[in-house]
């Protein structure tokens, strides 16, 4: 069975994650973050898995402890063991764009190790050139999320999901 992979999702379609599978390429993708030092977006609407996925990519990182989301405070920093930096920013109640600088969002761009932002469409123009963008949707199946990810501008390719061409 060398180089097969097994159907992640009981589902006709194999961008469909269930919640397991989602958490396990969560783990990978805040792996390959942050060994890229990579700014990743997350799109999609209330309940699609935008947290699930950060806290999985946390707990990949090896991230202890309580891994809230930062939907009142905007931006939380974590730390790997090695005492690299996971930025976590969850613009779901941003007012305004502009209140992004109060924020801190200028060093973030710069900051070192990972960066994944929820409801990145609401940083409009003040997101980085290059980036990932992960989307996730709900899908038929209310145990899948259908998940898409991009690389953005000069970004390395980041990691598929299981059976999701990138």
């Amino acid at each position: 069975m060398s180089g097969e992979r097994a159907v992640s999702a009981p589902t006709d379609d194999p961008r469909e994650l269930d919640e397991q599978s989602l958490r396990r390429w969560g783990g990978e993708l805040g792996r390959a973050a942050i060994e890229a030092d990579a700014f990743v977006c997350l799109y999609g609407p209330l309940g699609a898995g935008k947290s699930t996925v950060v806290r999985a990519a946390c707990r990949g990182v090896g991230v202890t402890g309580a891994i809230p989301s930062p939907t009142f405070t905007l931006l939380i920093r974590h730390e790997t063991p090695d005492g690299r930096p996971v930025w976590h920013a969850d613009l779901y109640r941003l007012d305004s764009p502009g209140l992004l600088v109060d924020a801190g969002w200028p060093g973030l761009l710069e900051a070192e190790g990972a960066v994944f932002v929820e409801w990145a469409e609401r940083a409009a123009d003040w997101l980085p050139a290059d980036r990932w963008d992960v989307e996730l949707q709900f899908t038929k199946h209310q145990e899948t999320r259908r998940v898409s990810i991009r690389s953005v501008g000069a970004a390395p390719p980041p990691p598929c999901p299981p059976e999701v061409p990138c």
